[in-house]
């Protein structure tokens, strides 16, 4: 199970084509504030939509994809600002060794590794390249064995360099991003729908343990159809929601739910299956704004 509690302190990382709607969404990215829980919300610039009729936009388009970046960050770095996370790293203590970058790769479950053999495959000779041998050790476990006392300092001067940042663009995208639009747009689901699937690739990863993301499906698909096979898109996310935050409450990081409670079950009440601006949510009591 891949743990993605990064940056605090809190309890707790087939296509198919929806059918053509008759609308096209056009949302401007902005940025975005973290306010106290009891205090309102600041607004943010931008992200201007409307609730009108459902979009054929899914999460592969490039306003949506800001925000589920932006989503994403809020539960993993308390911050909207997921580009500040290139340099990231650190050991929250959680079993899986270092955890760093803008989705949090670790090295004890195999994607740091394979993001650095990327970069060191466009770049030869770079900062991390020499510790390899090191990750390639570790790989599975916690253990810093080779990697203490540089790697940090390695990882954040390796941040500085668009080649590193890149990397951990596509390495996102080819693990995790790219894989739940294509199995959403298969299920039939829109943009909020395909969040949901990111966001759980991002937390439970793609292993056959009975908490990653193949069995929550799974589970979710005993208590429900998905559109695909003549579901209704709600019931069938309730049902998948109800089978993250099932997986989540399995291992202790994962004790608090509140990017599913307070965020992903917000919108999916609000009927809000295509993600349209403005949301307003909370994730461990902290208060965000897109609008």
């Amino acid at each position: 199970m891949r743990t993605r509690l990064k940056g605090r302190a809190v309890p707790g990382a087939t296509t198919a084509r929806l059918a053509l709607g008759l609308v096209l969404l056009t949302v401007a990215t902005a940025g975005a504030c973290t306010v106290p829980p009891d205090a309102p919300p600041r607004t943010a610039p931008g992200h201007h939509a409307r609730h009108t009729a459902r979009a054929a936009t899914g999460l592969d388009d490039p306003a949506k994809k800001e925000i589920a970046m932006q989503l994403v960050s809020s539960a993993e770095n308390s911050s909207l600002d997921w580009r500040a996370q290139y340099q990231y790293i650190e050991d929250i203590g959680d079993g899986r060794g270092y955890t760093g970058g803008i989705i949090g790769f670790t090295s004890g479950t195999h994607d740091m590794l394979e993001l650095v053999e990327l970069y060191t495959h466009r770049k030869p000779g770079n900062v991390l390249a020499g510790y390899l041998p090191a990750l390639r050790a570790v790989d599975s476990g916690d253990s810093h064995k080779g990697l203490d006392p540089g790697f940090p300092k390695a990882w954040k001067k390796a941040a500085r360099d668009p080649a590193f940042r890149k990397a951990q663009n596509d390495e996102r995208d080819r693990l995790y991003f790219r894989p739940a639009v294509e199995r959403g747009k298969a299920d039939g689901i829109g943009a909020l729908g395909q969040f949901a699937y990111y966001d759980a690739l991002v937390v439970h990863g793609e292993g056959d343990d009975p908490t990653g993301f193949p069995a929550i499906r799974k589970r979710a698909l005993a208590k429900a159809e998905p559109p695909s096979r003549g579901g209704d898109e709600k019931t069938y996310l309730n049902a998948f929601l109800d089978a993250r935050v099932w997986a989540m409450r399995q291992e202790e990081a994962h004790s608090d739910t509140s990017r599913i409670d307070t965020a992903q079950r917000v919108f999916l009440k609000d009927g809000n299956l295509d993600l349209h601006t403005p949301l307003n949510w909370k994730v461990y009591g902290e208060r965000y704004h897109l609008g």
